[in-house]
This record gives structure tokens, C-alpha cells and sequence, in this order.
């Protein structure tokens, strides 16, 4: 059975998701002043307006600016705030929901140009600007260093919504969360009585709460970063090539092509188990699978066939045993068996971009909707999976249900250590619609509410945290887990999302946003 690459990326993109006085290295280059208004009769608005990722939200602000240095940044904010004015902050454009483009957003500040990669000497770090993508950030770090961060697999996803919320990829069973690797950040902040400022908060400084705050608290909350520090946890900073993690010099993969027309209920519900299982039993950090990736795509029904795409570090002692018995433990007791595709090894850099999700300049509608997982589902909930995945009355074959497989070093950090609460997981789930047609709006919001609900039909339709869930992640934000129509627990959404460490965020948020400046549907309240 051919694989086109449209199948084998289908749904893959929400793996990734999303949102500085400059470094040393480039402080003698001239910034220039304030950019300019740019409002709806300039010719850039609405190419600024439909940068986000999902057509079911287009902003109309009063005007954008696009900005390029610190300077910038706290002179827009000013003049926001100054003038009263409702500000959002855009910088890969990936938010799932309308926190940058709701309808009462006047001020869009875009970082998009704002994207420096320089080692940083004062800090002993490497300062990224908030506007940089994942991509830039790859390229930058293992053609300058031969280094690497364990961020996520959608190319163009932005470093500024995506290292505040928690940051993972393919690399975070290895090497933890991006967070992990987090020394700092500077950031834009508005004081009780208007005025916007500056602060660089580190690990180690007198404002590491504003660090804390930025390892998971999500971004829209705090402030505009304009830059991000980083060098991994237990690291001195003493030369760059020590300060993050190695990258691999190669990776094995494989792909398991599933074809919906010989899957049996039964067979999915084996399948499913066998991932499950699989990874609960190899969960820990110092596990000859920590490099393993593997994430599901499990797309619905009316695609055709549904994929499991493999990776694990070619270096990795026995990689191609250890992928071999991978695969036969997924397939074990199946009666129709996947396509098995070796795609063999190939260099790491290569193959990350080969994989990974590049942006697209033709985004469709989507709603997304996800969970933590610490053990895999039962069997019930499997079986509410397959059934909205076989739904005869639904069309949506751009639509699927996403398995990532998550923990092994991520699980070696306390769960108050940084904002990112879930640190005793095996596995996340992403669900999604994603359609064309607004006038399909109804008929895929519907499809996605039902499935989810059925899946956690016990726990009020919402991962509750008990012995099986963790809540979610944040930068997966559903404005439904605030909706009691949906989330019928009786849980709030900021317990799924943050646990126990919420009240911690909200005095940090009282003291460092006390105008509740930065604010959005899922934002953190000031106490």
C-alpha cells in the first residue's frame, strides 16, 4: 500500500504545538524605532491578521505592531496600556484556541521578526528571541553546536507560547521537557500603576517566581517575552557545546501502515492495549527505549488507514533489535497485520525536518481537545475511541486522534519543581477535528465534543487527575474544560491544566500582572 506524505502527516500537527536586551553577540546592531501602526488599510494587516494556525479565528484588531527589539516591545506596551487597549501577543501563530484573535483584541503585537539565536556570555546561555520557530532554533543549535532541545515536531511553531506552556517532542523521554532546559527569560511587565518595564528572571536570580511561572504557567499570562535563555538544568554555562543536550548523530524509523478497511474492533482494541502497555513498561529514564518516539496517528475512518511512525536513535546500543521487537509487540495477537515501511537510518537533523510538520500557508478550522494519561486507557475507552473514529455519520478524514508517547526523564523532576505540573505520565492524547468549511463548523465541534465525552464518560467528560489521568496541557488549550455544558466534574479547567500548582501561579500573576494586563479565556486570575 503506497503511504503519500498527506497520509502519513495527517493529524500529526498538533504533536507540536502553539503561543531581551539583545544577546551579547548582536547588541552593537542598531534597532530601530517603534514600528509603525499598522492598521486595516496598511498592506501587511491582514497578512499579520491570518498568520494563526487555525481558520476558525481571524482577529481584527485596531492595529499591529510588528516587533523587533526590547525597545519596541516595552514602548508598544506602554502605549497600550496608556491608551486602555486589549493586547494579545502573537509569535508562531500554532494557539489552538482565539486567545490572539478574539473579537475584543485591539492590539496584536507580532514577534515574528524578533528571532535571534546568539550565545549569550553575560548568562552563560543561548538567547533566543520569543519570535524564533522551531526550525530556526534545530538548525541554529545543531549546525553552530551539534546541539539539540527536546521541543516538539511542528516546524512552525513559535518558541514563545511554546517553552512558557511546558514545551515536549520527540526527544523529551531522553532529555525531559524544554522546560528542563529553561535558565531564563526577559520579559515585559506592567506594574500597578501602568508603567512597562523590563526584567530578566532566571533560575537563579531574586525573580526566579517569574522564571517558575514561565515552566509551564502557558503563555498570554505574565507579560511579553522578548527572549528566552537556555541551558539545561545542572549545566554551569562553562563553554556553549556543554549547555544543552548532544543531539543524535542518527536515527532508525519505521512506519506501521494500518488499513481501516481490515481493522475489526477487536483488533484496534489489541492494538491499542499494545502501545499502551508497551510504554507503561518502559518508562523510565535510564530505559534502552528512552529514545523511542512513537507517536499514533490514528486517523478517522473515511482516511483509509492510520499509521504508527517510529523512531529511536541509531546510536542507541541495539537499535535495530530494540525497533524490531517494538513493532512486534505493537502487532502481537493482531489478526490483520499493519504494512511494516523501514525507512532505515539517516542523519538526525535530516530526518527531524523529514518528520516533522512544515508550516502550511493554507491552515484549515480545527478543534482540539487532549489529555495526560499515567496508564493507558481501559478498554471501554478504547472502544468509545474506535467508535468515533468509525462514525458512519461522519466525513472527516483530516480528523484523527493523536498518541505521543511521553515521561521516561520528564517523570525525574518533582511535580513543583517548574509550572509543568505532570510528571508521572506515560502518554498524551491529542484529539482533533479539522474540517474546511465554516458551514461545517457545527457538524465537526459536535463530532469532537462527543468522542472526548465518551471517552471520559466516567469522570464527567474531562481527564480528571486520579489513578489513569493527569489533566492536560495548557498549550493544548480547550475552552470547553471551563464549560460546565462539557466539563461536568465539577473540577475546575485550572486544576486539569496546572494540579497543585495553580495558587502558586496566581500569587505570582498578583504580583508581576497586578492590572491583569495579559489575560485570555483560559488565563490565570489575579488572587
Amino acid at each position: 500500500m503506497p503511504v503519500s506524505r498527506r497520509g502519513l502527516l495527517a493529524g500529526t500537527a498538533v504533536a507540536g504545538a502553539a503561543l531581551a536586551i539583545p544577546g551579547t553577540a548582536s547588541a552593537a546592531v542598531a534597532t530601530p524605532a517603534l514600528s509603525d501602526k499598522i492598521g486595516p488599510n496598511d498592506a501587511r494587516y491582514q497578512d499579520l491578521v491570518q498568520r494563526g494556525q487555525n481558520r476558525r479565528f481571524i482577529g481584527k484588531p485596531q492595529y499591529a505592531r510588528v516587533i523587533r527589539s526590547t525597545e519596541d516591545a516595552v514602548a508598544a506596551v506602554q502605549e497600550a496600556v496608556r491608551s486602555g487597549k486589549r493586547i494579545a501577543v502573537r509569535g508562531g501563530g500554532h494557539c489552538f484556541e482565539d486567545f490572539v484573535d478574539s473579537s475584543d483584541i485591539e492590539v496584536v503585537l507580532d514577534m515574528s521578526t524578533n528571532n535571534d539565536i546568539v550565545w549569550d556570555p553575560k548568562y552563560r546561555a543561548f538567547s533566543v528571541g520569543s519570535g524564533a520557530i522551531l526550525e530556526n532554533l534545530y538548525k541554529e543549535l545543531f549546525f553552530g553546536w551539534g546541539l539539540t532541545v527536546p521541543a516538539g515536531g511542528c516546524l512552525g511553531v513559535g518558541v514563545g507560547g511554546h517553552f512558557a506552556g511546558g514545551g515536549y517532542g520527540p526527544l523529551s523521554r531522553k532529555y525531559g521537557s524544554v522546560v528542563d532546559h529553561l535558565y531564563g527569560m526577559e520579559v515585559v511587565v506592567v506594574d500597578a500603576r501602568g508603567r512597562a518595564r523590563t526584567v530578566v528572571a532566571t533560575r537563579d536570580n531574586e525573580h526566579r517566581d517569574l522564571w517558575w511561572a514561565h515552566t509551564g504557567g502557558g503563555g498570554g499570562n505574565f507579560g511579553v517575552v522578548v527572549r528566552y535563555l537556555l541551558r539545561s538544568s545542572g549545566s554551569t554555562g562553562r563553554t556553549p557545546a556543554e549547555s544543552l543536550p548532544k543531539a543524535p548523530a542518527a536515527l532508525r524509523s519505521t512506519v506501521l501502515v494500518y488499513d481501516w478497511s481490515k481493522t475489526t474492533q477487536a483488533d484496534f482494541v489489541r492494538t491499542m492495549r499494545n502501545w499502551f502497555t508497551f510504554f507503561e513498561q518502559h518508562n523510565t529514564a535510564d530505559s534502552p527505549y528512552a529514545t523511542l518516539y512513537a507517536p499514533f496517528v490514528i486517523t478517522q475512518k473515511q482516511a483509509g488507514q492510520f499509521l504508527l511512525s517510529t523512531q529511536i536513535d541509531a546510536a542507541a546500543p541495539n537499535s535495530e533489535q530494540l525497533m524490531n521487537a517494538f513493532n512486534a509487540a505493537i502487532t502481537a495477537g493482531v489478526q490483520a497485520k499493519p504494512q511494516t515501511i523501514d525507512m532505515g537510518v539517516g542523519p538526525f537533523l535530516h530526518l527531524t525536518m523529514e518528520r516533522s510538520i512544515g508550516e502550511t500557508a493554507t491552515p484549515s478550522r480545527g478543534k482540539y481537545k487532549a489529555a495526560y494519561l499515567k496508564k493507558g486507557y481501559t478498554d471501554e475507552q478504547i472502544v468509545a475511541m474506535y467508535n468515533g473514529l468509525t462514525d458512519p455519520d461522519y466525513n472527516g478524514p483530516e480528523s484523527s486522534i493523536l498518541l505521543v508517547p511521553y515521561g521516561g526523564k520528564v517523570n525525574t523532576v518533582p511535580s513543583n519543581a517548574t509550572a509543568a505540573a505532570q510528571r508521572d505520565v506515560v502518554c498524551k492524547m491529542v484529539l482533533t477535528a479539522s474540517w474546511e468549511s465554516a458551514a461545517d463548523d457545527a457538524m465537526h465541534l459536535a463530532w469532537a465534543r462527543k468522542v472526548y465525552g465518551d471517552i471520559y464518560r466516567e469522570t464527567g467528560g474531562a481527564p480528571v487527575p486520579n489513578a489513569t489521568n493527569a489533566g492536560s496541557y495548557i498549550n493544548y488549550p480547550d475552552v470547553d474544560l471551563a464549560d460546565p455544558a462539557y466539563n461536568k466534574s465539577g473540577v475546575p479547567w485550572h486544576e486539569l491544566y496546572y494540579l497543585g500548582n495553580y495558587p502558586r501561579l496566581q500569587q505570582i500573576k498578583t504580583k508581576w500582572d497586578p492590572r491583569n494586563v495579559f489575560h485570555h479565556k483560559l488565563s490565570i486570575e489575579p488572587l
